[in-house]
């Protein structure tokens, strides 16, 4: 099992697979004022960033699950460096079908909700994993400016309008969930930035090591294109952000 090779050579130096850079990932760990010793699943972990920050940063243990090799050789890497591989474990699987053991404090997927077939079914998913009383963190993306005709849709890696919803809309969905949303902390624009135009560097380098390979051709037509449609569509109308739920 893994993920397609394009997302992996993208985002191949990435420790967060989203929006959200280093310094607004510590924001949200503090504003969900964890205790020491709380317990997290983070399924689609990626790079394990989280889970290894918090770790190191709050005294949280936990278990990250996702489908890349690659990136979870990445995040026991990264927990080795931060001194937190005794606090925190990766397993590689499909993290659609996961259920964590025992329930969690915080039970996250943050940017991945394609796992519970969209915000609803993540949401049910992640509550089978959770405490009475704990917290569930859903990563998202919403419309932040409604996007005027088909093809800013589509510069935006949406197919319809409808993919997403408003970040009212998103709000409105979660209290339909039988949610109460009691933070969220959200990318701006420069966070946009470094997510995206990190990927350009990370295709153009994977292009010069390995200009025969069959994928080559795709990805050189996709780096021609990818900053202009990213400053034209997806920085103007897309946002992004991490959400914190307890049910009601």
């Amino acid at each position: 099992m893994d993920i397609p090779r394009g997302f992996t050579i993208r985002e191949s130096t990435h420790r967060i697979h989203n929006p959200l850079d280093e310094a607004k990932l510590a924001v949200l760990g503090r504003a969900l004022r964890p205790e020491p010793g709380w317990r997290v699943l983070d399924l689609a972990c990626g790079s394990g960033e989280m889970l290894c920050t918090w770790a190191r940063d709050h005294g949280l243990t936990g278990t990250g699950v996702d489908l890349s090799p690659a990136f979870l050789a990445s995040a026991r890497a990264r927990a080795a460096e931060l001194g937190v591989a005794d606090r925190v474990e990766f397993a590689h699987g499909d993290a659609s079908g996961h259920v964590a053991d025992e329930p969690v404090d915080i039970a996250a997927c943050v940017g991945a909700a394609w796992i519970g077939g969209g915000v609803p079914g993540t949401v049910e998913l992640l509550r089978r994993s959770l405490r009475p009383g704990g917290l569930l963190l859903i990563g998202h993306p919403f419309w932040r400016v409604d996007p005027p005709d088909q093809a800013a849709v589509e510069g935006s890696h949406a197919t319809s309008r409808d993919d997403f919803l408003s970040l009212p809309g998103l709000l409105a969905q979660f209290d339909g969930l039988g949610c109460d949303v009691v933070e969220m902390v959200l990318a701006d624009q420069d966070s946009w930035d470094r997510y995206v135009a990190a990927q350009w560097l990370n295709t153009r380098q994977w292009l010069d090591r390995n200009p025969d390979d069959e994928l080559a051709p795709v990805l050189r037509a996709e780096l021609a294109a990818a900053p202009v449609r990213y400053a034209r569509y997806q920085r103007e109308y897309m946002g992004w952000g991490v959400f914190a739920l307890m049910d009601r």
